[in-house]
């Protein structure tokens, strides 16, 4: 029996060795991919957030076309203009939900129209290719109706987008305030604060953080302080934020103290998502009502009102058949 074990011994730390050196090397490979894929999202949020102070860093645009820019410019060069000749509103919508580009308009008034005329040679390609043979009239019918449906989707979409832009602006604003309250009560002027609590912001909340960004380089770059802050309140869309610059813009007429102006108008917001917070709770009891009665309520009467039915079902089948 000893005999067996001794020859079974280097056999065993053979293996036992092997064991210890794939452990090893999986742990290493393990701790260096863990530690490219830290340094990877490092680096990403770097880049992320250093794309958001450099998209402020300077108030001339790209200059560099991307490849949306390029299909405009070809489609343009043979002849079909892409300007709208409501351009002004336009270019606030797109602004409101964050599409900046001087190319914005453009490259939405093409996509409106590829979804526009797409839609309705997809469907006719998709009855082409089953082979069926629809009516003249079924084909025209639901070939307007995704024409249509092309032609509001854009605009769907870039209204979801602003108002998505516009609650995270809302829901970071408050926090901007508090920094700016801290930043104005320790010394520092107004346009100091706002490039302060830009750049102490642009990874928390990056549209807030940009918004201010803009608003100290044009101050930098000699607008007034007032045509500065209004302009900020028009960027954002949002009524809070012009608000906030036009209080900003009368106590600097009058003299009062920021730092109490921003106090009061802090806690202000605070209480107004308060309150939009309990709102939408008070929401959800009405809105969960409409799945209850429509799927649950049709369950319930046909459980409790199918025992009564087969009873009286036996009870007049046979005195009837009698």
């Amino acid at each position: 029996m000893w005999e067996a074990a001794l020859q079974q011994f280097p056999r065993m730390v053979i293996l036992g060795g092997l064991f210890a050196v794939v452990v090893l090397l999986v742990v290493g490979i393990s701790a260096v991919v863990t530690g490219r894929a830290a340094i990877r999202r490092r680096l990403s949020e770097a880049s992320v957030s250093g794309q958001g102070r450099g998209a402020a860093s300077s108030l001339r645009a790209d200059a560099t076309p991307d490849a949306w820019s390029r299909i405009v410019d070809a489609v343009e060069k043979r002849g079909v203009s892409l300007l709208d000749t409501n351009n002004a509103t336009m270019v606030a919508r797109l602004a409101a939900a964050g599409y900046t580009s001087p190319q914005a308009p453009r490259i939405f008034t093409l996509i409106r129209i590829a979804t526009t005329l797409g839609m309705p040679m997809i469907l006719v390609a998709a009855t082409v290719i089953n082979g069926a043979a629809p009516s003249i009239f079924k084909l025209y019918l639901f070939g307007a109706l995704l024409a249509l449906l092309g032609l509001y989707l854009p605009n769907l979409w870039v209204s979801a987008r602003a108002s998505r832009r516009q609650d995270q602006i809302v829901n970071g604003f408050p926090d901007a305030l508090d920094l700016m309250l801290v930043c104005v009560e320790a010394g520092l002027g107004m346009e100091a604060a706002f490039d302060r609590v830009g750049r102490e912001m642009s990874t928390s909340h990056p549209l807030v953080a940009s918004l201010l960004a803009n608003t100290v380089l044009e101050l930098r770059a000699g607008r007034g302080r007032e045509d500065a802050l209004r302009r900020m309140g028009e960027r954002a869309g949002v009524d809070q934020i012009k608000s906030f610059a036009t209080l900003l813009i009368q106590s600097n007429k009058l003299g009062s103290s920021i730092g109490q102006t921003l106090r009061i108008y802090a806690t202000e917001m605070r209480e107004r998502r308060k309150m939009l917070a309990q709102e939408k709770a008070h929401k959800l009891p009405v809105l969960l009502s409409i799945p209850l009665v429509a799927c649950m309520l049709p369950v319930m009467i046909g459980v409790l009102m199918l025992p009564a039915a087969i009873r009286v079902v036996r009870q007049l089948l046979p005195m009837m058949s009698g």
